[in-house]
């Protein structure tokens, strides 16, 4: 068997098992997300973004993912609530810029 054969059996192969695991998977019941998301709020959190990775419009910019500034004070990141206050420079109000 040569090479060009050999490597086209080991990726069917692996194909195959992507596939199979895929199918295999079942998908979570009704409901069963409900508890966690009722119980985890989102606060927004400012001042703890990294650059290029807030989550919504702040000044100078009106999408998310364009702060090119880490840690702005106007920027935030959904966190779950109780998170923001125990990170370090995390606030749950916005600096005003003056």
């Amino acid at each position: 068997m040569n090479y060009d054969s050999l490597l086209k059996v080991a990726l069917a192969g692996a194909l195959t098992l992507g596939v199979a695991s895929v199918a295999t998977a079942s998908p979570a019941p009704n409901g069963a997300n409900d508890t966690k998301s009722a119980n985890m709020a989102m606060v927004k959190c400012y001042g703890i973004n990294a650059a290029h990775k807030n989550d919504c419009k702040s000044p100078g910019h009106s999408c998310a993912g364009q702060d090119s500034k880490a840690r702005d004070a106007n920027a935030f990141v959904a966190l779950p609530a109780g998170l923001c206050e125990k990170i370090d420079g995390g606030s749950t109000t916005p600096t005003e810029k003056g």
